[in-house]
Protein backbone atom coordinates (compact mmCIF):
# COMPACT_ATOMS: atom_id res chain seq x y z
CA UNK A 1 0.00 0.00 0.00
CA UNK A 2 1.45 3.30 -1.28
CA UNK A 3 1.61 5.83 1.49
CA UNK A 4 -1.05 9.09 1.66
CA UNK A 5 0.26 12.66 1.98
CA UNK A 6 -0.75 13.96 5.16
CA UNK A 7 -2.39 17.34 3.51
CA UNK A 8 -4.73 15.14 1.70
CA UNK A 9 -5.93 13.13 5.03
CA UNK A 10 -5.98 16.41 6.80
CA UNK A 11 -8.60 17.50 4.56
CA UNK A 12 -10.33 14.74 4.81
CA UNK A 13 -10.53 14.10 8.54
CA UNK A 14 -10.11 18.03 9.92
CA UNK A 15 -14.22 18.20 10.22
CA UNK A 16 -14.96 14.76 11.03
CA UNK A 17 -13.55 12.05 12.93
CA UNK A 18 -14.12 9.94 16.03
CA UNK A 19 -11.47 11.74 18.22
CA UNK A 20 -13.38 15.22 17.31
CA UNK A 21 -14.02 17.51 20.41
CA UNK A 22 -16.25 21.01 19.43
CA UNK A 23 -17.37 23.08 22.38
CA UNK A 24 -18.44 26.51 22.49
CA UNK A 25 -16.60 29.44 24.46
CA UNK A 26 -17.80 32.64 24.95
CA UNK A 27 -20.80 33.33 22.75
CA UNK A 28 -20.34 32.10 19.60
CA UNK A 29 -16.33 31.14 19.31
CA UNK A 30 -16.68 27.99 18.84
CA UNK A 31 -12.84 25.83 19.67
CA UNK A 32 -11.96 22.11 18.40
CA UNK A 33 -9.95 19.59 20.36
CA UNK A 34 -8.88 16.57 19.62
CA UNK A 35 -8.61 13.15 21.41
CA UNK A 36 -6.37 11.27 19.18
CA UNK A 37 -3.30 9.82 20.47
CA UNK A 38 0.55 11.51 19.44
CA UNK A 39 -1.52 14.83 20.01
CA UNK A 40 1.05 16.67 22.33
CA UNK A 41 -1.50 19.81 22.36
CA UNK A 42 -4.81 17.69 22.11
CA UNK A 43 -5.68 20.85 19.17
CA UNK A 44 -8.09 19.79 16.39
CA UNK A 45 -4.84 21.22 13.81
CA UNK A 46 -2.94 19.99 10.88
CA UNK A 47 0.33 21.08 12.83
CA UNK A 48 -0.25 18.69 15.88
CA UNK A 49 -2.54 16.30 14.36
CA UNK A 50 -1.26 12.78 15.36
CA UNK A 51 -3.51 11.14 11.74
CA UNK A 52 -2.04 13.47 9.54
CA UNK A 53 1.51 14.70 10.56
CA UNK A 54 3.92 12.32 9.71
CA UNK A 55 6.20 13.46 13.06
CA UNK A 56 4.77 13.25 16.20
CA UNK A 57 5.26 12.95 19.75
CA UNK A 58 3.38 11.64 22.77
CA UNK A 59 4.14 11.96 26.43
CA UNK A 60 2.08 9.41 28.75
CA UNK A 61 2.39 8.41 32.17
CA UNK A 62 3.88 5.04 32.78
CA UNK A 63 2.56 3.59 36.12
CA UNK A 64 3.02 4.44 39.98
CA UNK A 65 6.48 5.59 40.02
CA UNK A 66 7.65 8.67 38.17
CA UNK A 67 8.42 7.16 34.78
CA UNK A 68 7.54 8.20 31.59
CA UNK A 69 6.71 6.87 27.86
CA UNK A 70 8.22 9.01 25.25
CA UNK A 71 6.09 7.43 21.77
CA UNK A 72 7.30 9.05 18.58
CA UNK A 73 6.79 8.46 15.29
CA UNK A 74 8.78 6.89 12.44
CA UNK A 75 8.26 8.88 9.21
CA UNK A 76 10.14 5.92 7.35
CA UNK A 77 7.13 3.49 8.66
CA UNK A 78 4.14 5.15 7.23
CA UNK A 79 2.86 2.36 5.58
CA UNK A 80 3.63 -0.39 8.39
CA UNK A 81 1.41 0.61 10.94
CA UNK A 82 2.65 -1.91 13.92
CA UNK A 83 6.37 -0.64 13.30
CA UNK A 84 5.26 2.74 12.81
CA UNK A 85 5.53 4.22 16.45
CA UNK A 86 8.46 3.94 19.05
CA UNK A 87 8.04 4.07 22.51
CA UNK A 88 10.80 4.24 24.79
CA UNK A 89 10.57 4.63 29.06
CA UNK A 90 11.94 6.87 31.06
CA UNK A 91 12.62 6.89 34.67
CA UNK A 92 15.88 8.84 35.38
CA UNK A 93 16.38 11.86 36.39
CA UNK A 94 13.42 14.39 35.61
CA UNK A 95 15.65 17.27 34.23
CA UNK A 96 17.05 14.57 32.03
CA UNK A 97 13.97 13.66 30.92
CA UNK A 98 12.60 16.59 30.52
CA UNK A 99 15.65 17.58 28.08
CA UNK A 100 15.32 14.21 26.15
CA UNK A 101 11.26 15.55 25.91
CA UNK A 102 12.21 18.96 24.67
CA UNK A 103 14.83 17.77 21.92
CA UNK A 104 12.18 15.39 20.56
CA UNK A 105 9.19 18.26 20.26
CA UNK A 106 11.40 20.38 19.13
Amino acid sequence: MATVPGSLVWEIVKKNNSFLVKEFGNGTQMVQFSKESNNLYNLNSFKYSGLADKKTVSVQPAGKDLSVVLSTTKSKKQNQPGKMVHKSVMNKDFRRMAKAVSNQVT
